[in-house]
């Protein structure tokens, strides 16, 4: 009895442990994509898991810092990428494109850049707006993030280099004439 229980306890650890390994590559993937906008790998560790898990970020340069709860419960990753790059297109608007961590703060959870009052692409959620009007209230396009976003997927699997041509379709060879039917004996009279 003791053995079978173990051995159900391995297969259900042995089960959970390819899960959480799936679970990271989206993370991970977010972490790349706005390690650029958070000014480092660390700070976009913090951005992905805080909003992720709904917990306190923490946002660190060599000159500031700067820290806010999200307003918002859990996000799931899809949540977490419109969220980032709303705030990277809003402020992009702004002529900000490498943001100090007031200045990210200031667009998730609202606040002042560069004298205009964001009102944050978070607490705008948490007061249950959809993306589309999130967007659209601070003069952007969601579908066009979202485009560029596919472009520089796009642009990465490419590497660079320019894509090859399509080779042409070879010619679709004729079909042979059908031969005419016999006529079958006795069959007309």
């Amino acid at each position: 009895m003791f053995s079978k229980s173990i051995r159900a306890l391995c297969a259900v650890v042995m089960t959970a442990l390819p899960l959480a390994a799936v679970a990271q590559v989206p993370a991970d993937k977010l972490v790349e994509k706005y390690s650029a906008l958070a000014g480092s790998t660390s700070n976009a560790e913090a951005l992905v898991s805080g909003l992720r898990e709904d917990k306190k970020v923490t946002l660190n340069s060599r000159t500031s810092s700067a820290s806010f709860t999200p307003p918002t419960s859990k996000m799931g990753y899809g949540n977490v990428d419109n969220a980032l790059a709303l705030a990277e297109a809003s402020l992009k608007q702004q002529g900000i494109t490498n943001p100090t961590p007031e200045q990210l703060k200031a667009a998730l959870v609202g606040g002042t850049v560069n004298g205009t009052k964001l009102d944050g692409v978070l607490t705008m959620r948490a007061s249950g707006e959809g993306w589309g009007n999130i967007a659209h209230s601070l003069g952007i396009n969601m579908g066009d993030v979202k485009r560029s976003d596919v472009a520089a997927q796009h642009a990465e699997t490419a590497h660079g280099a320019e894509r090859s041509a399509r080779p042409e379709k070879p010619e679709r060879p004729e079909k042979p004439e059908r031969p005419e039917r016999p006529e079958r004996p006795g069959k007309g009279r």
